[in-house]
């Protein structure tokens, strides 16, 4: 296992969180979204996915803002391309959106999970 994806590296990017990331983990942890399990700063290859449910190949993503440059580019398009060649689903939210409308946002991830969203939360 390389130093991205090793398990230390997670726990720092863990203790390091954003407000949002701690906020939509709140939602997320112990499958209070319909039953499904989320695991919290996911390896995937030579990448670290902020939520990721195994059962749905759902990946969910904050975005902490605006990134600019070819490089941030490009390596977003291998990220994209590796995770759907390997059947990922990736949903992206702003970390203004998870803070400012949380339940918008847990209705798309339970939309996407499959599951009728009038109350996505147990």
């Amino acid at each position: 296992m390389d130093k991205v994806t090793s398990l230390a590296h997670r726990r720092l990017l863990r203790r390091r969180s954003t407000y949002a990331e701690a906020a939509l983990w709140s939602y997320l942890r112990g499958r209070r979204v319909a039953g499904f399990k989320f695991s919290r700063q996911h390896p995937c290859g030579p990448f670290i996915l902020d939520f990721f449910c195994a059962e749905q190949r759902l990946a969910v993503e904050l975005d902490p803002g605006p990134r600019s440059g070819r490089r941030a580019a490009a390596r977003d398009d291998r990220r994209r391309a590796f995770l759907a060649a390997r059947g990922i689903t990736v949903l992206c939210f702003s970390c203004d959106r998870v803070l400012r409308a949380p339940a918008s946002v847990l209705t798309v991830i339970a939309f996407a999970l499959g599951v009728d969203a009038g109350s996505p939360l147990h």
